[in-house]
């Protein structure tokens, strides 16, 4: 049985010079609708239904995008090929072409398009492979910078309640100065730096609005853990008791360590209030992971960036119920999370 087709293009950044030819003559061909009217290139097309209406109905975002690709999915299996017109490129920061990816009702083919970030690199006079320039979600920013460095690039900066949180996620001394772009390949396109603490207050957000910041600062737990690591570092090379030991010798004092921290957990729960106590004894058990790393680095087998990789790709994969989920599905109840739990780790296993 074939498959109902949905073909996605992009509109380009800004300007109508970035739509494709393909792009052209996809909506010459075939019922073709746009996400939204709420891009500059979106005037080239007059004539086309669009699902802003769908963002008038609900006040979730997510739920904005489910209704457009159940819409875009019924409409396929109408027409038998439609195509989606989306900002941009459907490559770059397009949910609904991840959830559309999802899907098993429709063939799904997409038309590579110019993004924001072909025009942001030029403006920005950079190589974003050689200068290792991370990107990040500015709706998601306060999750995504942990442990971030370097040069990093803000995008989806489209309202002022956004660059709030941004501005408040960040922690540290002398924050940086930033390069806002906004519209870029649009006739008003802007281009300007301004002081962190002005975020909020001296620019008007749209969605065409992303940040550059050209060198991402250590946040206060990013710091303490470089200085940590540094401090296990000196101690490793210059304390004969802390030179001598092995990821053996340390077995004793980690279970020690281990148990101190229940202790101090009991402690609270019956009452006695002890918030130092346990920031003392969960300390002690880092600095036992911190030594283990340092062993592992020293031996050239690991290192603690090693340790937190691994451990925060595996919770990724034990939690597809947040970083997986299909939002047309129910969240699975607390007895489905524990036995799929067991049943990812079991796997895990298996593959070893």
């Amino acid at each position: 049985m074939t498959l109902p087709e949905i073909a996605v293009g992009g509109l380009g950044p800004g300007s109508t010079d970035f739509i494709s030819a393909a792009v052209h003559q996809l909506v010459e061909t075939y019922p073709t609708y746009l996400r939204t009217r709420n891009h500059p290139s979106a005037d080239a097309f007059d004539q086309l239904e669009s699902f802003d209406d769908l963002y008038d109905s609900s006040d979730l975002i997510t739920d904005v995008y489910s209704a457009i690709v159940d819409r875009l999915v019924s409409e396929a299996a109408k027409h038998g090929k439609i195509a989606y017109l989306v900002p941009g490129s459907p490559l770059v920061a397009e949910h609904t072409v991840e959830l559309l990816r999802r899907s098993n009702e429709i063939e799904l083919k997409i038309l590579p398009g110019i993004s924001f970030l072909d025009l942001a690199w030029d403006r920005l006079q950079i190589d974003p492979v050689a200068s290792t320039v991370t990107i990040v979600d500015g709706q998601k920013f306060e999750r995504e910078i942990i442990g971030l460095s370097g040069p990093v690039l803000v995008a989806q900066c489209d309202d002022r309640f956004v660059l709030s949180d941004i501005k408040l996620s960040l922690d540290v001394e002398g924050p940086p100065t930033v390069t806002v772009l906004q519209r870029l390949g649009s006739d008003n396109e802007a281009v300007f730096e301004i002081d962190w603490e002005e975020l909020d207050r001296e620019i008007d957000p749209d969605h065409l609005t992303s940040l550059w910041i050209p060198q991402f600062p250590l946040t206060r737990s990013g710091s303490a853990m470089m200085e940590l690591h540094s401090l296990v570092g000196r101690l490793r090379a210059e304390c004969p008791w802390d030179r001598e030991q092995t990821h053996s010798s340390l077995i004793a004092g980690l279970l020690e360590e281990a148990g101190e921290v229940v202790e101090a957990i009991k402690l609270m729960d019956h009452g006695e209030p002890s918030v130092e106590g346990l920031i003392e004894e969960l300390g002690d058990l880092l600095f036992h992971v911190m030594l283990h790393s340092a062993i592992g680095e020293e031996d050239g087998l690991f290192d603690v960036a090693d340790v937190a990789h691994g451990i925060r790709d595996k919770m990724i994969r034990r939690h597809p119920h947040i970083f997986d989920r299909d939002p047309h599905t129910p969240m699975p109840t607390k007895q489905q999370l524990v036995d799929q739990w067991a049943a990812i780790k079991a796997s895990e296993h298996n593959n070893r």
